[in-house]
């Protein structure tokens, strides 16, 4: 819960542990009250490298209090100059000079007013000395092998920690095992010595990490003697082993020492760690065993280290006192210790004293409690002085606490409880005031709140009051408290409002009474609207690799906009502002963006929304949907004949239901290590009973499919093979292939090695004619195929074919029916007519031939068609046949895309599968004329102010004898506005050229020409152009090459020409660089130039740009004297004029004249259009 601070106009945040403390304020300064101390230090230690060390001692109270110190129970000087006091305050530095360690010692400090005197807990000040081995000379040391020895180290006082190693002089250290232990002490014991143990380097090093100071003590040397009485002339092995008999011995323990006999007492303090060590020499070396007597080991905070030789138990408690015992032993005995491990604890504190506040004539209670082993002793003091020299009338003390009756402001003091044991003392204090005084309102009035709606509001009323007082709080300007569950006044006067509403909001004032009198202030609460998040998509269920987008819409009130701040977690963690650094993750935002998303990222995803008053956390479930884990187990199961039931178990699904499992095998007889689909079952199951085929040897595999893929295949199951059995199944699509007459090439499908059921198969193919009463004709083969010979063309046979292998017979087989070859026609079809449809279009009838002379399948006619001549010109054609077929049996046929007024040759013939029979006789026609095609071009080759000159080109194919041509004109602008459409009746063929006049000047027109038969007019070609201006521009063409200003003109720019060649010549033989641009216009592209030098830029424009104000469709003077029908209603032509669809290509198709002026090189026709 939340709530906001208004200062002016500033916002601060009002923290809820300040909100909801349930005590009464402390005491101001304002009132006089005893001094307290605020701040101490407690242990200092004076390290050398420091520049001063600072004892500190803080108090307040009211009169400000003064300091005073003593040092080890004794008076101190703060006046020494040795020292540096600060001022206000109990504190003082000694700078680190040289004469520190005089300051060495325990402190109390003592902060005293008029009302009373507080004392500081012991504050010790450590001056630690510079540890230092002794200068000493170190005998060296000779032992016999096997004998044990002790190397003393002994190392120097100094602050704690202390940390020893045993190392040479070349800083490496001396290895330890169980043969050889360094004490806690830093002694190093060996149990028995072996030659290699001589050295004359053994150096024990003591470091002091806080001093950042190590010693070194002088080096020891120790030799190792072999045993005089060895044979010279013995190996050292030999040597070795009769030392070590003479030498063996039991054990004996070295630690502890054998003055503590055969038991010790130790005591360590709770929550200690206790180590206890046992060291024992002997040989062979002994080894260590631990135990508790009566009791086992702690287990869980026992260990033991140094190979057994130190036992170490962590956090010691009262459980853990009693006696444990160390067993050193090896084969030639053993020797025990018994520690008896006494717990004890410093005192601590079950009760301390509390400060308090009273009136005058009210009782109070002081306790003071501590525990500790042994108990401690409580001593009571007053302004730290005994209390028996301070004794009030009426107050009755015990060891544990002390009441007071009627109290009056002489007992205001400093209380002080001190408990003590051997192993401490601790030092607790508690303030008695007695005052009474008007209630004083800490909390400022007109304090502005803010809270959202459904939170608790804090509207706060700090006080202090002596005697007691009680706190009510009102709407503002009404006198009455307020009363309902949803209103609580805390003991500090803070009133909660729980579950805000809108209606809330206003101003409320805090009343504060007691019997001295009475304050008040007013507090302001606004509220505000409650933050709102929305997460899209809710619980997705994305597969595995996918991109994640999660979006996060937030609403918050207006007031809270710019402190709303929202964030990303997954299962409680939050993400970095912007996601990884790898770019996987983004957070852009509201917007969150997983990329390649893996099992890992499944989980809780949560958006927070942090404002200054509010916060909220929506979640979302992220679920990660995998593949299936493959399944296992696969398991055979009542295996029969022809079916095994094969169970599995099913692998992990990656949270997508397993929709089904794919069971697969492989087989010796077809593709042997294939595998193959055999079935698939449902998600639910786990086991199948298959139905199998004989004559295999199977194996198989599972695969699990959900709705992400499929999973990788199981591991294989074991094998199960069938025995073999006669076919099932006879072969299938029993065909004929084509073949010569009277012949028949008899073909069928296989039968799959997985179909044979058995070794030996061949196939039993058994014909007759159809309805003929004869026996069946068989033959047994081990291929496909089979050639039989009939004695007539086309006819129906009877045709069975029956699969045998070494095991019996397949079933019965079904006929089918089947043909013998077929023979090419042998008479020609009849041409009856050739009707004439229009210029490019005839039909054609002819009659069927007879059914016996077809000599097979009737697939139809063929008719073939070539032109001889042009009737224009009379120019004779050479042959160029064109084929169009019609399938099924048909009469007649339109045949298209001919040549307008020309002569034709046409032939019928009829074919079957075979192929095409004889022809028929040629049957000539003629086709009428037609409308010509576009003229080949249409150029406006002069214009002046009022007049144009436009000359054309004659069509491509002109379909019959020219009449003339049709010239149509009509004014356009930028704006493609038309204007009225004239027209021209240019009536002579032979002209290629109008001039036309009285145009308007500065005009744009679009000119359109046709060309023009009997038959009617084609398809116009179109052109743009601008006549010129009044005056300015007249007789350009005519004279403009004798005005002076155009001869100057071309005198500048044929100077201006010969300089940049000139620089161009220069810069290349000086090997200069000059732009692709430069590049371009040195060598121009032949064709681009030659487009440019033949085309009016400035007059061009696109033919097919749509005009404005068009009321009439493009299509409304196209001549209906073309056919543009598919072919598919003629025939199935295959010549190459036809395309894959039957429709004629190139039919209309118009020829593109070099010359053009059209702007973009198009030929469609554009119409001319009427305003």
């Amino acid at each position: 819960m939340m709530g906001l601070l208004l200062h002016g106009r500033g916002l601060i945040l009002s923290l809820i542990f300040l909100l909801v403390k349930l005590s009464r304020a402390e005491i101001p300064l304002s009132v006089q009250q005893v001094p307290t101390i605020i701040k101490q230090s407690y242990v200092q230690v004076a390290f050398p490298f420091d520049e001063y060390f600072q004892i500190e001692c803080e108090a307040k109270g009211n009169p400000e209090p003064k300091f005073s110190w003593t040092k080890d129970g004794k008076h101190f000087d703060l006046s020494d100059p040795r020292i540096i006091v600060s001022n206000n305050s109990g504190t003082f530095k000694i700078p680190n000079e040289g004469h520190i360690s005089h300051f060495q010692g325990k402190y109390r400090c003592f902060a005293s007013n008029r009302l009373g005197t507080a004392i500081s807990e012991e504050i010790e000040f450590i001056v630690p000395g510079v540890p230092k081995f002794p200068k000493e000379k170190i005998e060296p040391l000779d032992v016999e092998e096997g004998d044990s020895i002790v190397l003393p180290c002994n190392p120097p006082k100094g602050l704690p920690p202390l940390h020893i190693y045993w190392m040479n002089i070349e800083l490496e250290h001396i290895e330890q095992d169980e043969r050889v232990y360094m004490s806690q002490k830093g002694d190093l014991y060996f149990a028995n010595v072996e030659e290699k143990d001589s050295r004359n380097d053994y150096c024990c090093f003591a470091a002091f990490p806080k001093l950042r100071t190590i010693v070194q003590k002088m080096p020891m040397k120790l030799t190792v003697n072999s045993l005089k009485h060895a044979n010279d002339s013995s190996s050292s092995t030999e040597i070795s082993s009769k030392a070590n008999s003479i030498k063996q011995r039991k054990p004996k323990l070295l630690l502890p020492p054998a003055e503590s006999g055969s038991a010790s007492t130790m005591t360590v303090l709770k929550g200690e760690t206790l180590l206890l060590e046992c060291f024992a020499e002997g040989l062979p070396t002994p080894q260590v065993e631990w135990s508790k007597l009566g009791s086992e080991l702690p287990k869980g905070r026992e260990t033991k280290e140094n190979y057994g030789k130190t036992l170490k138990i962590e956090n010691i408690s009262y459980h853990d006192k009693g006696n444990y015992r160390c067993t050193a032993n090896n084969l030639l005995g053993k020797a025990s210790h018994d520690f008896h491990i006494i717990v004890q604890e410093p005192p601590h504190w079950k009760k301390k004293p509390q400060s308090a506040v009273y009136s005058t004539g009210s009782n109070g209670i002081l306790l003071c409690e501590a525990e500790g082993e042994p108990q401690p002793t409580i001593k009571w003091k007053v302004n730290g002085f005994p209390i028996e020299n301070h004794p009030f009338p009426g107050d009755v003390m015990f060891p544990r606490e002390i009441s007071f009756t009627n109290l009056q402001p002489n007992h205001t003091a400093v209380y002080q409880c001190e408990a003590s044991n051997i192993h401490g003392t601790i030092l607790a204090s508690a303030n008695i005031d007695v005052v009474d005084v008007v209630p004083l309102i800490q909390t400022k009035n007109e304090e502005n709140y803010a809270t959202v709606v459904g939170y608790s509001a804090f509207l706060h009323c700090e006080y202090f009051a002596s005697p007691k007082a009680t706190v009510i709080w009102e709407v503002a300007d009404e006198a009455h408290p307020l009363e309902g569950h949803r209103y609580h006044t805390h003991e500090n006067g803070t009133l909660e409002i729980y579950r805000t509403t809108e209606e809330d909001a206003g101003s409320y004032s805090c009343w504060v009474d007691n019997a001295m009198g009475k304050a008040v202030i007013t507090a302001n609460l606004d509220i505000r609207n409650a933050t709102k998040l929305k997460i899209s998509p809710k619980n997705p269920r994305i597969p595995k690799s996918h991109v994640l987008e999660l979006h996060c819409e937030s609403q918050c009130d207006s007031h809270l906009k710019h402190s709303l701040k929202l964030s990303w977690s997954k299962d409680g963690e939050v993400f970095e502002m912007n996601g990884t650094e790898d770019g996987r993750i983004v957070i852009d935002g509201a917007n969150l963006t997983i990329s390649n998303i893996s099992v890992e990222d499944q989980g809780i995803y949560s958006c927070s929304a942090q404002t200054a008053l509010d916060s909220i956390s929506e979640k979302t479930q992220v679920t990660v949907l995998g593949v299936p884990d493959p399944p296992g187990n696969l398991l055979l199961s009542e295996r029969q004949n022809r079916s095994v039931r094969l169970s599995w178990e099913a692998g992990d699904d990656h949270n997508s239901n397993i929709s089904e499992y794919i069971i697969e095998f492989e087989g010796n007889r077809e593709e042997p290590g294939k595998w193959q689909e055999l079935t698939r079952v449902q998600g639910v199951e786990t086991e199948a009973v298959l139905s199998l085929a004989p004559y295999v040897r199977y194996q198989f595999r599972v695969i699990a499919v959900n709705e992400v893929g499929r999973s990788y295949a199981s591991l294989p199951s074991d094998h199960h093979e069938t025995p073999p059995a006669a076919p099932d199944k006879n072969p299938q699509n029993i065909r004929v292939q084509a073949s010569q007459p009277k012949e028949m090439i008899i073909k069928w499908e296989p039968l799959k090695s997985m179909e044979q059921n058995g070794p030996g198969l061949e196939y039993k193919v058994s014909w007759k004619p159809q309805g003929a009463p004869e026996e069946w004709e068989e033959e047994t083969v081990t291929n496909h195929t089979l050639r039989v010979m009939t004695p007539t063309v086309y006819a129906p046979y009877d045709v069975q074919v029956q699969a045998i292998n070494q095991l019996g017979s397949g079933p019965e087989p079904q006929p089918v029916t089947l043909y013998s070859g077929e023979d090419y026609p042998s008479t020609a079809p009849v041409i009856h007519s050739v009707d004439v449809m229009n210029s490019t279009l005839v039909k054609v009838t002819w009659s069927s031939i007879p059914k016996e002379t077809v000599h097979g399948l009737l697939k139809g006619y063929q008719i073939n068609w070539w032109k001889t001549k042009s009737l224009l010109d009379g120019r004779t054609h050479p042959k160029e046949v064109n084929i169009l077929r019609f399938s099924g049996q048909r009469n007649s046929g339109m045949v298209p895309s001919l040549d307008a007024f020309s002569e034709y040759h046409l032939t019928v013939l009829a074919y079957n599968s075979k192929g095409a029979g004889p022809e028929s006789e040629p049957y000539i026609f003629r086709t009428p004329e037609g409308v010509p095609e576009q003229p080949s071009f249409l150029k406006v080759i002069k214009v002046d102010k009022d007049t144009a000159t436009l000359s054309w080109g004659l069509p491509k194919k002109l379909n019959g004898n020219l009449t003339g041509y049709l010239l149509q004109y009509q004014i356009i602008n930028d704006t493609y506005e038309i204007g009225e459409l004239n027209e021209v009746n240019v009536t002579t063929p032979s002209k290629s050229s109008w001039h036309l006049s009285n145009l308007n000047a500065t005009t744009k027109y679009k000119f359109y020409l046709k060309a023009c038969t009997s038959k009617g007019c084609g398809k116009p070609i179109s052109e743009e152009s601008v006549t010129l201006g009044e005056g300015k521009y007249a007789g350009l063409y005519d004279d403009i090459s004798t005005q002076g200003w155009f001869i100057g003109l071309m005198c500048a720019i044929a100077l201006l020409t010969l300089i940049l060649l000139t620089i161009c010549f220069v810069k290349r033989n000086k090997g200069g660089k000059y732009s692709v641009k430069e590049k371009e216009d040195l060598h121009p592209d032949p064709e681009v130039q030659s487009a440019k030098d033949e085309t009016f830029g400035e007059y061009s424009d696109s033919d097919e740009k749509p005009l404005k104000g068009s009321l009439r469709s493009l299509n409304r003077n196209m001549q209906p004297t073309e056919s543009a029908d598919s072919l598919v209603e003629y025939g199935e032509g295959d010549h190459s004029i036809f395309n894959e669809d039957g429709s004629f290509i190139g039919a209309y198709t118009g020829a593109k004249e070099k010359g053009s002026v059209e702007s973009n090189g198009s030929s469609t026709a554009t119409f001319p259009l009427r305003a």
